[in-house]
């Protein structure tokens, strides 16, 4: 969303000049204060709308991702790098397949975008999976020693089932 608003922000610059010189011409106050009111609704409107589109594109990347990401470690019945790589080697081929362009642009850019894609998301996936192991390790380290966490869900749950037996 920042990037969105920022980029329309700038592009709204040039405008913004346009605007200044039409109130330097302009002898009439209330003129003058109409076109910079007009001027700045506009610019928060660009603005605005900028925000929205990034937010979105953001939005159905990140939804895009996570999901072939799931869809993968389900199907192949293991969690592991390779899941990561191929959602961030699909879902960026398939956001560079519908960039404005040609066919033979946009063939350029769906190949583009799985190698990146790949590229980027393999050290990504791998200090993933370093985190959860290390994440499961201290779990199964607190069960062992007997240490329960008095916070979550589980904790509440254990609460329950221990008010119900008695």
């Amino acid at each position: 969303m920042l990037y969105g608003g920022s980029k329309e922000a700038s592009a709204s610059v040039s405008k913004d000049a346009e605007v200044m010189l039409k109130l330097g011409s302009t002898p009439d106050k209330r003129e003058q204060y109409r076109l910079s009111r007009d001027a700045m609704e506009k610019r928060f409107i660009r603005v605005t709308r900028g925000s929205i589109v990034g937010g979105v594109r953001l939005g159905m990347f990140t939804a895009t991702f996570f999901g072939l990401q799931n869809l993968l470690a389900e199907k192949r019945g293991v969690h592991d790098v390779f899941n990561v790589v191929g959602a961030g080697s699909a879902t960026a081929a398939s956001f560079g397949l519908i960039l404005p362009g040609s066919l033979r642009w946009r063939a350029r850019n769906m190949l583009m975008g799985s190698v990146l894609g790949a590229a980027f998301c393999f050290p990504l996936g791998w200090i993933q999976l370093k985190l959860a192991e290390k994440a499961n390790e201290e779990n199964l380290s607190m069960e062992e020693t007997g240490v329960t966490r008095n916070g979550g869900v589980g904790a509440a749950i254990e609460r329950l089932e221990g008010s119900l037996k008695k």
